[in-house]
């Protein structure tokens, strides 16, 4: 009972963490970039979230107003740091991009503490009522039927957009070959902060969620959760979507049984030893293809 139980919390928290990774590993397939500043649109999300339900009260309407609203307006800041940071160094080596999005991820995290409607001290976040399923002896929370209801609705709108729209065929064409999508009169400009938004949108609704589940919201709140999604879409095969969502789901359930077996002290821990682990076997991660760079 014990272990089932901790499969539940698994799948709810991996479904965040798969959500975070879709970010990570869109951005890396169309312009070979780690986002790391993706954390940080985590918890621009969340506080957005926070300030709509405390508008507008906790109801199911107004959770999703504000899982829309965060995803919009995290999208627009996704397209505007792309277009202000990394737009510019596209043709730079990669070294100076990721200096960028570190850097950029530092700039959120303070400027959000000087903003007087965040500031740096914790928010307590609106939780829901607490109502419990009991599967096969396990309790499921009300809170973990929507996170991962809402996360994996999220998953399947993202895979039709990329496998059966225009826009997502194009941006398999420019992940794969820049120069002959461009060639083939592929707006890349357009379809990268189209990559960026979506990515954006996708952390803005796991901020809402992850905070439903932990309710206490802060400027440094994405670091951790970023970093793990990281590991997953690493784990997943980064720049794979089926394994960007593998790799969180096997995330969320590692840190769960270590915290319900061993102990919450080793949940960090543990995940980054899996990075390691997947790294020493497995480069290219579960799902990720071995691909030979031309020198």
């Amino acid at each position: 009972m014990v272990f089932l139980q901790q499969i539940f919390n698994g799948l709810a928290l991996g479904s965040v963490y798969a959500l975070i990774a879709l970010g990570y590993t869109m951005v890396y397939g169309i312009v070979r970039l780690i986002n790391f500043a993706h954390g940080d649109i985590l918890m621009l999300g969340a506080y957005t979230g926070f300030f709509i339900l405390k508008s507008f009260g906790l109801s199911p309407l107004s959770l999703v107003i504000a899982i829309a609203v965060s995803m919009m307006i995290c999208s627009f800041i996704g397209m505007g740091i792309e277009k202000t940071c990394y737009k510019p160094l596209r043709n730079s080596p990669r070294i100076n991009a990721l200096i960028t999005a570190i850097g950029v991820s530092i700039v959120i995290e303070n400027g959000a503490k000087v903003i007087p409607f965040i500031g740096p001290n914790p928010r307590v976040y609106p939780v829901l009522k607490p109502v419990n399923y009991t599967i096969s002896g396990a309790s499921v929370s009300q809170t973990q039927i929507i996170v991962f209801g809402v996360s994996i609705f999220l998953m399947i709108v993202l895979n039709y957009i990329v496998n059966f729209t225009k826009t997502g065929k194009a941006m398999r064409a420019v992940s794969l070959d820049k120069d002959a999508a461009l060639l083939m009169g592929i707006d890349i400009n357009k379809i990268i902060s189209f990559t960026f938004a979506i990515g954006a949108a996708l952390g803005a609704a796991a901020g809402v969620l992850y905070s439903l589940s932990y309710p206490s919201i802060n400027p440094y709140m994405g670091i951790m959760p970023g970093l793990k999604a990281f590991v997953a879409a690493v784990l997943g095969g980064i720049g794979s979507i089926p394994g960007a969502m593998l790799g969180g789901f096997i995330m969320g359930i590692a840190e769960t049984i270590t915290r319900g077996y061993i102990s919450s002290l080793w949940a960090d821990a543990v995940a980054f030893a899996i990075l390691i682990g997947m790294l020493l076997v497995k480069p290219a991660g579960i799902m990720g293809k071995n691909v030979r760079e031309k020198v």
